[in-house]
Order: structure tokens, then sequence, then C-alpha cells
């Protein structure tokens, strides 16, 4: 076996020594040899690749506890738990994204916003069993400042997702927040909705429940997004969509983030400012998993737009419960 000093293979892979011996005491990356007398470390050539693999995901940024996990697996398995730790990577960055660029537009006073032009919402939501499911265990809500669309999962999927929406249903009743107090109280709002579902759970950790959710401040809608329903915005004939499924892998069912047992209860949030025109829709994945983005900005222009796309599911199949949330942003009736 040919080996190789620690600075040559620190050399080959890219590592420093100093790495080395770190990845060494945490059993990361073992030396092949270690001579009994003087201590020094020697590696084996067919070592490099996982080296190599080791300095690449610290590059990432993935912590060193993820890439003992990583090194352990097979190429598929690494390639999964990759995939899925850079999903998560990109939703906190948006999250960061959007945050900034809300400061941003606070700071500088950059809304396009005619200031005399009062706004408000005016919406519509249904909710449909679909096709196959015995049951829906989806719940929506649409009032005066709250939307709210929750899909649960589990035996007690429509307990979990009732007990979530109605922990939010506070927001619809309370004095507008400030605006820089907004997103601090929807995260508050969300994490008691976790708190909700978990009582209702009893501790079953397949019980939970996705939550997306937006709060009218009267000039900007506040976003809460947990799981996988997703928050779409049509503005001039443009589809935005303003959710990060958080998912494992993108086609996979298992959930990196939602309201359950043993699982991070905190939200995406975000601010959008609200123009005269704009259409906002929430829907659970039931709708998403079966009708295509374009066709869903094709059917959200429709005047009956919650029942349109709802049909249009269920005409693909309807395998899963659906639900949608459609609100217009409109001038303030005198």
């Amino acid at each position: 076996m040919e080996l190789l000093t620690i600075g040559a293979f620190a050399r080959a892979s890219r590592l420093s020594p100093k790495a080395l011996r770190l990845y060494d005491e945490l059993e990361l990356l073992r030396p092949a040899r270690v001579d009994p007398g003087t201590g020094y470390r020697y590696y084996a050539v067919g070592q490099l690749g996982q080296a190599r693999l080791v300095a690449r995901l610290r590059r990432l940024g993935m912590p060193l506890a993820e890439i003992r996990a990583v090194c352990a697996l097979d190429p598929a398995g690494a390639a999964r738990e990759i995939r899925a730790y850079w999903a998560r990577v990109e939703a906190e960055t948006a999250v960061r994204r959007d945050l900034a660029a809300f400061l941003v537009d606070q700071l500088t006073d950059t809304s396009r916003r005619d200031p005399t032009t009062m706004l408000e919402l005016r919406h519509c939501a249904h909710s449909d069993r679909g096709l196959v499911r015995p049951a829906n265990q989806d719940t929506v809500y649409a009032g005066r400042r709250l939307l709210a669309v929750a899909d649960g999962f589990g035996p007690a999927g429509a307990p979990a997702s009732s007990a979530a929406v109605a922990a939010l249903r506070f927001l619809d009743e309370a004095g507008e927040p400030p605006a820089d107090g907004v997103l601090s109280a929807l995260e508050d709002a969300v994490r008691s909705a976790g708190e909700a579902v978990c009582e209702v759970a009893e501790g079953a950790a397949e019980v939970g429940t996705t939550l997306t959710a937006l709060l009218w401040t009267g000039t900007r809608l506040a976003l809460a997004h947990i799981g996988d329903s997703r928050a779409y915005l049509l503005r001039d004939g443009e589809l935005i969509r303003m959710t990060r499924d958080h998912r494992v892998e993108p086609r996979s069912l298992l959930l990196l983030k939602a309201l359950a047992g043993g699982m991070d209860p905190v939200p995406d949030v975000r601010l959008q400012e609200a123009r005269e025109g704009d259409r906002y829709l929430l829907c659970s994945d039931g709708l998403t998993e079966v009708v295509p983005e374009e066709r869903i900005r094709e059917l959200l222009a429709a005047e009956d737009a919650v029942h349109v796309l709802i049909g249009e599911a269920n005409a693909a199949g309807g395998p899963d419960n659906v639900s949608c949330v459609v609100a217009d942003v409109v001038e303030a009736a005198a």
C-alpha cells in the first residue's frame, strides 16, 4: 500500500495538515498509519477521494457533524444528503435576501405606492376533498386581515391543520401591528400554532401540518411559511412564487420542516409590498402536484379562480385534498 506523508497528502487533497489532524481527532478522516515512535501520520493514496469530498463539503459550509454522516453513506445516499443540505442553504438565503430587500426599501423609502390610495383585500377560499382521499385534512381561512392554508398529515391530520389555523385567527381580530413588528408577531403566532398541533398530536411524530399564511397590514402583506403548501403573487400577468418547499428532495414527500413534534417550528417570513391589482394565491400541494405553474398562471386570472383551479386539479385525477385562497388588492370602498 502506497503511503503519503501528511504534508504530501495535504497538498494532494487541498486540506491543511492542521485540518487533517483535527479530522483525525474527530474520527472523520483517520490516517492509514501512525508511526509509534514519532506519532507521524501517513495516509493511503486510496484515501484521497474521501479527503477531497470532505474538503469540498467544507467549502460548501457543511458542518462537520453532517460531513461525518455523509461520508458514512454510499454515493447515492451521500448525493441525497448534499442535495437536501443545499436546499436548506438556498431557502435560508432566500429568507435573508427578502428581509434585506425589505430593510433597504424601508430605510430608503422607495415604495411606489400612492400614499393617498387606501387599499384592502377581497378574497375567496375553498377546500375540496379531491377524488381519491377518504377525508379532507386541509384547512383554509380567509378573513379581513388573515389568509391561511394548512395541509395536515398523519392519522390526526385534519385536527392538526385546524388547530394550526385556529391559533392564528386572533391576528385577524387584533389591531394592526407596527410595520417593524408584524414579522415578529407572525413568527410568534406560528410557534403557538406549533404548540397547538403538538397537543393534538399527543406526541405522535407522524402527525403534523404545513402552514402558509399572509397577514395584511394595510400597505404590505407579511408571509409566514412552513412545509410545502405555497403562496404565489400574480402581478402584471407574471406569476411569482413567494415560497420554497421544505422538502428533503424536490419530489419527496418527506418534509424538512413542518408543524410537528420534533421538527423545526421556525417559519420562513418575508414582507411583500402591496400594489393595487395584485392577486395572491395560497394553496395546498394538492394543486401544485398536478397542475403546472404555467397553467396556474393562466387559470389564476379567471374571475372565479378558486373553483377553476380546484376543478383543474380534480380534472387531473384529484389525487389529494386541494385548497385555495385567492385575494385581490383593491382600492378600499369609501
